[in-house]
């Protein structure tokens, strides 16, 4: 009775435990993925941040258009890289 209670334990402990030993190679494009969007979440809030500064006057039309223009594109290389993982 103790020895099919001992084996259970030890199957739910290792289904439990293998996230935690898995080799970082199987996680790495979970990291990747989750980085990636971290970036473009980023990405899109300084694109708004620019148009608010613009809007308040902080920065000049010609500078908010080359920003703008920069950080669009960085967006761009972002969505491109996540379109990579996704296989597309």
């Amino acid at each position: 009775m103790v020895l099919p209670a001992a084996v259970l334990a030890l199957l739910v402990a290792a289904l439990v435990l293998r996230p935690l030993v898995a080799p970082a190679e199987d996680l790495a494009p979970l990291d990747a993925r989750a980085d990636l969007e971290a970036a473009k979440e980023g990405k899109y809030r300084e694109i708004r941040d620019a148009e608010l500064d613009y809007r308040m006057g902080k920065l000049s039309e010609p500078d908010w258009r080359s920003l703008d223009r920069e950080l669009r594109a960085q967006a761009i290389e972002i969505l491109k890289e996540l379109d990579v993982l996704d296989g597309r």
